[in-house]
């Protein structure tokens, strides 16, 4: 029983059911997975982000809407020319959406030119066609002979090709007989006659293997490799072949059908030749013992990786594995702006604190505190010189005041004042002193006492 699991299984199956935000995403990103696949879109590039990691992020968009792409490091690395902002490009891209946001997006898979679209549809349908029908199999695929006795090669008798090969072959080991296939490498008769070279060296059966190759180019000259015929004339050849076409970065049908695939053509004739030295220096054969050793383990641990690929590509982890790549973008971009800010914060903060420091130094201090001293010291002595001024001033005023109405000055001009005797009772009128009243009288000068006798009173007074 299969233990693959659909994004379904876990949904409430009620009338209404209830999603959580997290499983409606994971359930929109299987529907557009399943639903569009790998599709083929045309578009101008912006807002390309380059990270850390090696994944590239960009925006692709028309006159009337945009979309955003993510294209991985493995993908990324496959790439001629870094893309840049306002290339108009056909790529290849699954439709997917980035869960921790919710956002519709496109997982790139393969990017182009736009200009270059045509032939990379054309190659890439034929390329699915083929694989499909087992031309790339590695079962199918034959070795290249340790020491062969003849070399065909086939390729234009006036290229650099067969100079390069040639002195390679001779450097490495001159026994070996080299015979030209000369072809046409591009133009409309070069596929024909690729053909029609491959079957004569097989009928001939001179060569233990062969070499099919040209130098370098643009897409459209190396496109005479990319043809079915030749992928088949390849495939049905009873004698190796090794495909060596144009530079290292470049790959056509040919590569993926022939039993082995050389980045140049120098490459190649190293790969169908022995170094001479290794028959004659026994540490070169443990060499090579050790490395058919390793190229044995190595085609295991690749069996066992695609095999492992094929698994992981059934449970679908892909889509969750870059979702965290670029879950881990994001983080890394803040993790990258909180460090800076933060940086800031104490670069400001030391700042501050040196130049409150600076300003609490004991001797400074002391300095600061005793010019204030003096100077509050100053302010009090103005003050209390003021205040006593003031004082002083105002003593005398009210001094004047008081002397102005004081009795004593009344006195001194010759006027008294009358008291009864006993009482100090001030006398106001005589009709208050009956005769033989014991009286005080106040003068500037001292004081008398008397006794009334008479006391005469008068109306008008």
């Amino acid at each position: 029983m299969s233990t693959n699991t659909s994004p379904f299984d876990t949904v409430n199956t009620d009338a209404n059911p209830v999603f959580t935000v997290s499983r409606l995403n994971r359930v929109c990103r299987f529907l557009l997975s399943e639903t569009f696949g790998n599709v083929w879109i045309e578009g101008e590039i912006s807002n390309l982000t380059a990270a850390t990691s090696g994944h590239l992020y960009f925006t692709l968009k028309d006159s009337e809407a945009q979309v955003r792409c993510a294209m991985f490091r493995p993908q990324a690395r496959t790439l001629k020319n870094r893309p840049q902002n306002g290339d108009h490009v056909l790529l290849k891209a699954l439709v997917s959406l980035y869960e921790p946001r919710g956002d519709y997006q496109l997982i790139v898979e393969s990017l182009e030119n736009a200009g270059d679209g045509a032939l990379a549809k054309a190659f890439e349908q034929l390329k699915q066609k083929l694989a499909r029908e087992g031309l790339f199999d590695e079962a199918h695929k034959q070795p290249i002979p340790t020491l062969p006795r003849a070399v065909g090669v086939i390729t234009s008798p006036t290229g650099a090709v067969v100079r390069d090969i040639l002195t390679v072959l001779r450097r490495r080991f001159p026994a070996i007989e080299v015979i030209l296939f000369p072809v046409k490498v591009q133009g409309i008769e070069a596929k024909n006659e690729i053909v029609h070279a491959i079957k004569l060296a097989n009928r001939l059966n001179q060569c233990d293997v062969l070499i099919v190759g040209r130098g370098g180019g643009s897409s459209e000259d190396l496109w005479s490799f990319n043809e079915e015929a030749v992928a088949r004339a390849i495939y049905a050849s009873r004698l190796p072949v090794v495909s060596a076409v144009g530079h290292e970065i470049d790959f056509t049908i040919s590569d993926f059908v022939a039993d082995l695939r050389a980045p140049t053509p120098s490459a190649a004739a190293e790969a169908v030749s022995p170094d001479r030295t290794e028959w004659l220096d026994r540490l070169e054969q443990l060499g090579s013992r050790l490395q058919r050793s390793l190229n044995h383990r190595l085609s295991h641990t690749t069996d066992r990786i695609r095999f492992l690929e094929k698994r992981l590509t059934q449970l679908h982890p892909t889509q969750r594995l870059q979702s965290q790549h670029q879950r881990l973008d994001e983080l890394e971009l803040r993790l990258n702006r909180a460090f800076w800010q933060a940086m800031n914060n104490l670069d400001q903060r030391l700042s501050r604190q040196r130049v409150r420091l600076m300003g609490t130094r004991p001797d400074q201090q002391l300095r600061w505190l005793d010019t204030r001293c003096n100077h509050f010291g100053q302010r009090l002595r103005a003050a209390m010189q003021r205040h006593l001024d003031l004082r002083h001033h105002r003593f005398i005023h009210l001094s004047q005041e008081l002397q102005a109405v004081s009795p004593l000055a009344t006195l001194a001009r010759g006027y008294s004042i009358t008291t009864r005797a006993e009482s100090s009772a001030i006398v106001m009128s005589c009709q208050d002193i009956p005769p033989g009243t014991r009286i005080k009288t106040h003068l500037a000068h001292g004081d008398l006492i008397s006794i009334v006798e008479t006391a005469n009173f008068s109306k008008d007074q």
